[in-house]
């Protein structure tokens, strides 16, 4: 017999230890309304939380980079087709630089979270002004996430 729940669309691993998440299944619910408010079909989405050493190794070996970041964000399927990704996020990145811009570390987690999924919708921030964007868009789906 078929199950009648709903399948998620989104998916959380943690390779670093002691860390996790919690509302786990709102935050999944809140990032699938993002996508739908930003009028992108969502396939499937698997976030990986990992060390700062696990995503260097990734950040060297696909994007040919030598050096720490928070996060990177693999689109896996083709233009006009529903996303389909994953998101690799350093937990050790995000807790310093929740240390570093005084925040929590789960407003900074979720921020993070946010900034993978905003990218997936076409926002960019190489450029200042992109930059710009992506930070008002993060700073929006921050304050209306954590007012509800």
């Amino acid at each position: 017999m078929p199950s009648t729940l709903p399948t998620t669309k989104i998916h959380f691993h943690f390779l670093q230890e002691g860390f996790s998440l919690s509302e786990r299944s709102s935050l999944k619910s809140f990032i699938e309304a993002l996508f739908k408010k930003e009028k992108k079909r969502l396939q499937g989405l698997n976030y990986i939380f990992c060390s700062d050493g696990y995503l260097l190794e990734i950040n060297k070996q696909y994007l040919k980079h030598d050096f720490y970041t928070d996060i990177i964000t693999f689109g896996l399927s083709e233009p006009g087709e529903p996303i389909n990704a994953e998101i690799y996020i350093s937990v050790d990145r995000v807790r310093e630089n929740a240390g570093q811009f005084k925040t929590t570390l789960k407003k900074e987690m979720h921020r993070v979270i946010f900034h993978g999924a905003l990218h997936l919708c076409g926002y960019r921030d190489k450029k200042k002004e992109e930059g710009i964007l992506m930070r008002q868009m993060e700073d929006k789906y921050i304050s209306v996430y954590f007012k509800k």
